[in-house]
């Protein structure tokens, strides 16, 4: 089973990480669901900019955190890379 790492860009501007594996049912999810998370919710609708593929749930893990402890302007970067 393949994991990916995702990154959405909410309503707001601000950026999402997380770790899925089915893309579309979880933006969907967190377009209109209650499994949305919380910090979606309130920053619909959202729109997939970033996606990643990793062979294990772990791996996929350990690089969401790499992703979400980048600068703002290392997370921009990496989607211009795409």
């Amino acid at each position: 089973m393949t994991w990916f790492v995702y990154m959405l860009l909410c309503a707001d501007g601000s950026l999402y990480t997380g770790v899925t594996t089915d893309i579309k049912r979880r933006i969907k999810e967190h377009n209109s669901g209650d499994k949305g998370a919380k910090y979606t919710k309130a920053r619909r609708p959202v729109e997939l900019v970033y996606q990643e593929p990793c062979s294990t749930r772990s791996q996929a893990q350990a690089r969401e955190f790499v992703v979400r402890n980048l600068s703002k302007t290392a997370k921009h970067e990496l989607l211009g890379s795409v």
